[in-house]
């Protein structure tokens, strides 16, 4: 399991070294070995296919003493053969099966588990191990929590409000426990309750929207557990239905769609279906279906039928007097495309507004889900990430369908509720380039904060300001803040007039999180607004948590992830060459000319955080400050930031770059669009130069990085240990920066994860697929071959491939003229997965270089990770796969406050050297999934959730799009 990528943004004024304390070392005496008794349990689950399965094993240390070292043992059932495994030593002898710990997981501390796996061969039955032991001690069976599955209303059902909604669920106990009642919930809202089978509820009084419903059942045990979410529509009157909103239908064929009445009608009622705009190849029948008091609601098909020839939607109305109508997008495919059809499925059920993807704005929420924590720390906050990938993937619905609309609005949502307006950011005027920001060093740890702003170091001059000004005629930053709060669940949103806390007064709003160094988990996090008015917090309201001055003034502070702005103008260059493809690109020109303009501020990802020189830069006064453009390293970092006073009377302002760059954040696609191609090439007068420069910089860290095997490391920094320290002796360098195994954050160690591989790469594929680059060519060639190594694909179409990296050694110094062959830089895969959203950009990056490249075994991976996520993962709102999520034991992790700090969240949680993640974010007490991590945190199993996160469906359609563009 991967839970997608984990996001640190680091700010200006976010990372220093307190004062230090007095310390004296504690010497112990020495004690007599004792070994702890263990206590534990073990889940086990399989995924079959007939013939063979793979089987995850997850043990808990329930004991009060951490495990040090580990053996688990069970025996087989049949013939099952152990073929290989993960996550630790596998052996098998007889019936017996053994693991034992890899070195990194040997430890499993009180209250954590630990998961590994394998793989069997296997003839006739496939009966699960009935007992397991760990280190010779028997181990409890974890008790399984319930099944709960909401059974009515079906998913994407209409009501008119005022009618009752039927709730109907089947609910299912384990281990000899009973059901003793089922909730029914729309979002976080009890709806009511049964305790007897058939557990039913009438809902009366659902507002006019969509719901997203859920029966959550309780065992006699104590567990519970939550259904799948089902979303409906509740009209505000009567109404027409049409289900499906889209659908494909493909040359000289026909599709369908289904027509029926929200609410029974008083007498009959004719409704009238009409072609309303678009291709004319499209054509509906019949044209007139009647609707009586007695088959309001058994639903009467409308087919479609497609020409032999021609392209492109249509949008057929139904329409009936006293209802409002019923659209139903229509676009006519090639006779052979199923990953198209794929796609639009897909996108139907993302951009229903049942589903729950969406805000009422028609933002897209982090994850249907609401409990989840992973980088944001609430599903329906939203990241710049995710507005990047619906503008992708409303830019492949205008490739197959040929309407713009929902590209140029996808862009217009991003731009109205994720890049600050003048009020957001009113004091940039001030802004004194020459001196951008002042000094604050990061640190290591949490509790070396607040850090102390150092004036005595000079920060160099920022040369790109005065152009952006020119250009623009403004002021003021277009870029993405990274992070937002879209239902305003925290409450920063609740102060109207004083200060912007978004783009309305009452949510959504802006907000950040991380802000102290590297050790700095999203479980240590403080959550609080960008821009600071002493409202919620303490005294002087959350700054000085993180800075330490004599005096603290209330300002506005933003951050940009530069991969999602990048992302974004990778989007607005596969639109602008697909809608040309189709004549129509002046519908879009005026979005790709924004996406160019995004393209030059995000030139601030390109310098050292201070403006100091790029390269060998040592000592935060003995390295120089930076003059013209000396300070830029030319690659994409992980941040940069901007921030000022409220107070426009006494204003000041400041910009920051970042030093730490991360091989994952890398996109030569972009780079080469804002360089090369002429739609997006940026107005300030040295642009398009810098992302020329940039783009050789990129292909070349990434050939620096490239282990032995072929994986890419981490990344490297101009500022080591976020301070500008003296590097250890012999660390390599690319063009003076520093190598930095794990760069930006350690919490999990940033170079771990598969998912940066994929999505780096899918992108060095895209512009070697657009260009032929031969040294991207290069780079590919190794990695694919490394990454198809260590896949499986099943004979039932089941598929595993990398999840968790290990990194040993370092790269050569960087040699332009004879790169070096890195014999010392070495990855292994700790364990595989089988998570759709990477799957998705890993299918993606085979397809790109497939195509250009000809590997037959690139494109057939690909195609086999598409048809297995399809066949094996599709559910109602997606396509998804469980998760088994041992970290939520962190929810009572510690925050670090410092001592005599006191202060609230907006809805009067207090802040203080006691506060656990938990304790400052009690809303989740009151989510439909949060009896899981009760039990959980009170010794039960790890709990499993189902997550539908936006960048993954989305990734995912785009897969199927771009198979299909390419390959099929």
């Amino acid at each position: 399991m991967s839970p997608g990528p984990r996001r640190r943004l680091l700010t200006a004024l976010a990372a220093a070294l307190a004062l230090p304390l007095g310390l004296t070392a504690a010497v112990d005496t020495p004690a007599l070995a004792r070994a702890a008794a263990v206590q534990c349990s073990v889940d086990y689950k399989t995924n079959d296919w007939g013939s063979g399965y793979t089987a995850e094993l997850t043990l808990t240390n329930r004991g009060t003493d951490p495990l040090d070292g580990w053996t688990l043992r069970y025996d087989q059932t049949g013939n099952q053969q152990l073929s290989n495994g993960w996550n630790g030593t596998w052996s098998q002898s007889g019936k017996t099966v053994s693991v034992t710990n890899a070195t990194w997981n040997r430890t499993v501390a009180a209250g954590a588990a630990v998961t590994t796996g394998a793989q069997f061969t296997y003839s006739g039955a496939n009966a699960a191990p009935t007992s397991f032991t760990v280190n010779g001690t028997v181990c409890a069976g974890a008790h399984q929590p319930p099944i709960a599955v909401l059974t009515s209303p079906r998913a994407g059902a209409t009501y008119t409000a005022g009618d009752p909604v039927p709730l109907a669920a089947t609910a299912a106990a384990a281990d000899g426990a009973t059901i003793g009642k089922v909730e029914f919930y729309s979002d976080t809202t009890l709806l009511g309750t049964d305790t007897t089978a058939p557990y039913t509820f009438s809902a009366t009084g659902l507002a006019a929207g969509s719901h997203s419903l859920y029966a959550k059942a309780y065992d006699s045990m104590g567990a519970a557990a939550e259904s799948a979410p089902v979303g409906i529509t509740v009209a505000a009157g009567p109404a027409l239905v049409a289900t499906p909103a889209q659908l494909g239908v493909r040359q000289g064929t026909t599709g369908s769609f289904d027509l029926k009445l929200s609410t029974q009608p008083p007498a009959n009622v004719t409704v009238t279906v009409a072609r309303t705009s678009g291709n004319t190849n499209l054509t509906a029948a019949p044209t007139s279906l009647t609707f009586t008091p007695a088959n309001w609601n058994t639903a009467q098909k409308v087919t479609v039928t497609a020409a032999a020839t021609g392209t492109g939607s249509a949008v057929f109305t139904a329409t009936a007097p006293g209802h409002a109508k019923a659209e139903v997008t229509v676009a006519q495919l090639a006779a052979d495309s199923t990953y198209d059809a794929r796609f639009l499925a897909l996108h139907a059920k993302i951009t229903d507004p049942a589903n729950g993807y969406f805000s009422p704005e028609g933002i897209p929420y982090h994850s249907v889900e609401t409990l989840i924590v992973e980088a944001p720390d609430h599903g329906h906050e939203t990241t710049s990430e995710a507005y990047s990938y619906l503008i992708w993937l409303q830019a492949m619905y205008g490739k197959i369908t040929g309407d713009w609309s929902k590209f140029n609005g996808a862009w217009d949502t991003m731009e109205k509720y994720m890049i600050p307006t003048k009020a957001d950011q009113p004091t940039n005027s001030t802004y004194n380039a020459s001196k951008p920001a002042t000094y604050a060093p990061e640190h290591d740890l949490p509790s070396q904060y607040p850090a102390r702003l150092d004036s005595g170091v000079t920060a160099g001059a920022d040369p790109i300001a005065g152009e952006l000004k020119s250009a623009y005629g403004t002021d003021d930053i277009y870029g993405m803040h990274w992070l937002q709060d879209v239902d305003n669940v925290y409450g920063f949103g609740n102060e109207p007039g004083k200060c912007s806390a978004g783009p309305t007064a009452t949510g959504p709003s802006y907000i950040n999180t991380f802000q102290r160094g590297p050790q700095e988990s999203v479980w240590e996090t403080v959550t609080h607004p960008t821009c600071d008015n002493f409202t919620f917090g303490g005294r002087n309201g959350y700054l000085d948590l993180f800075t330490g001055d004599a005096s603290y003034a209330k300002q506005w502070k933003f951050t940009n992830a530069p991969d999602a702005d990048a992302r974004a103008v990778q989007a607005a260059y596969w639109a602008d060459l697909w809608a040309k493809q189709r004549g129509q690109g002046g519908q879009i020109s005026a979005t790709v000319a924004k996406a160019a303009k995004m393209g030059d501020y995000l030139r601030y990802s390109m310098y050292d955080k201070y403006f100091k020189k790029a390269g060998d830069c040592v000592g935060p006064t003995a390295c120089p400050a930076g003059t013209g453009k000396n300070s830029s390293h030319y690659l994409m970092s992980w941040y940069y930031a901007w921030g000022g006073a409220t107070d426009t009377s006494a204003g000041w302002s400041w910009r920051i770059g970042s030093s730490h760059a991360h091989s994952g954040y890398q996109n030569p696609l972009a780079a080469y669009a804002l360089s090369a191609y002429a739609p997006l090439k940026p107005k300030s007068a040295t642009a398009a130069q810098d992302w020329a420069t940039s783009l050789d910089r990129q292909i070349e860290f990434y050939r620096w990085l490239q282990s032995s095997e072929g994986a890419i490391a981490g990344g490297a920094t101009n500022s080591w240990q976020g301070r500008y320290a003296t590097p250890p002796a012999g660390t390599p360098t690319f063009y003076g920066l520093f190598y930095d195994e794990k760069p930006v954050y350690h919490d999990p160690p940033s170079n771990q994860w598969f998912g940066f591989q994929a999505w780096s790469m899918e992108r060095v594929a895209e512009y070697y697929h657009q260009t032929g680059d031969a040294r991207a060519k290069a780079v590919l060639d190794k990695w694919v071959g490394w990454a198809l190594s260590h896949t499986t694909v099943n004979p039932d179409g089941t598929y595993r491939f990398p999840s968790t990296l290990q990194w040993s050694g370092k790269p050569d110094t960087w040699n332009p003229s004879a790169p070096g062959a890195n014999t010392g830089l070495h990855v292994t895969v700790a364990d595989y997965t089988d998570d759709v959203g990477v799957a998705a950009a890993y299918a993606k990056t085979l397809t790109y270089y497939g195509a250009k490249s000809g590997d037959a075994d690139a494109k057939r991976v690909a195609k086999a990770l598409l048809d297995g996520m399809w066949t094996h993962h599709q559910d109602p709102l997606g396509i998804a796969v469980p998760e088994t999520r041992a970290d939520y034991n962190r929810f009572d992790d510690p925050v670090y406050v410092p001592s005599g700090w006191t202060g609230a969240m907006p809805n009067g949680d207090r802040v203080d050297s006691s506060s656990t993640f938990a304790s400052i974010r009690s809303f989740y007490q009151d989510d439909p999934a949060w009896s899981k991590i009760e039990t959980y945190l009170a010794g039960g199993a790890a709990p499993v959730f189902t997550y539908h996160r936006f960048w993954a469906q989305a990734d995912i359609a785009l897969a199927m799009g771009s198979y299909a563009e390419l390959l099929e």
